[in-house]
């Protein structure tokens, strides 16, 4: 696990209290904000499909690293491990994703994607591609890329897993 550790050559001013700041300027809330929408704008298309946030994050991420074991599958879709096991409760039933027993560790088990599951999310992209365009509409690509690159490093100072 990374420890949080801040930078020894960056001075740390106290921050004022979140009423001087204005939830306007307050980082965590503006993301939370910005992932509420996109959540919500997801979820007809995500109902379409019988899916829930956790299930489709949980197919998102599977999409790209695939036959993850489920405690990095919860890090990575962003999800509580018990909310996430119902997910996949329900994805395995659907044919969506299937379990497979670690090779190397018979107490892993890794969720895979299946075919169905792939097709499922690929029917989803479009509308998650239209919304995340329509975030950065006005945005230049430089803007975007440095706003990319301080949310990973925002990342990388409060993670708690190596990935």
């Amino acid at each position: 696990m990374n420890e949080i550790k801040p930078d020894a050559n960056v001075k740390s001013e106290p921050l004022p209290r979140l009423g001087e700041i204005g939830l306007s300027n307050f980082a965590p809330y503006l993301m939370n904000r910005i992932m509420g929408r996109y959540n919500a704008d997801l979820r007809q298309e995500m109902n379409g499909l019988g899916l829930t946030t956790p299930k489709m994050r949980a197919l998102a991420v599977l999409s790209v690293i695939d036959a993850l074991p489920i405690t990095e599958l919860a890090v990575y879709a962003v999800v509580e491990q018990s909310t996430l096991s119902r997910a996949l409760d329900q994805l395995t039933a659907d044919g969506l994703v299937r379990r497979d027993p670690d090779p190397k560790d018979s107490r892993v088990t890794r969720i895979a994607i299946t075919d169905t599951g792939r097709a499922a999310y690929e029917q989803l992209w479009p509308t998650m591609s239209r919304i995340y365009s329509q975030m950065f509409h006005g945005i230049s690509p430089d803007e975007r890329q440095l706003f990319v690159a301080t949310l990973q490093k925002i990342l990388g100072n409060i993670r708690k897993h190596d990935f």
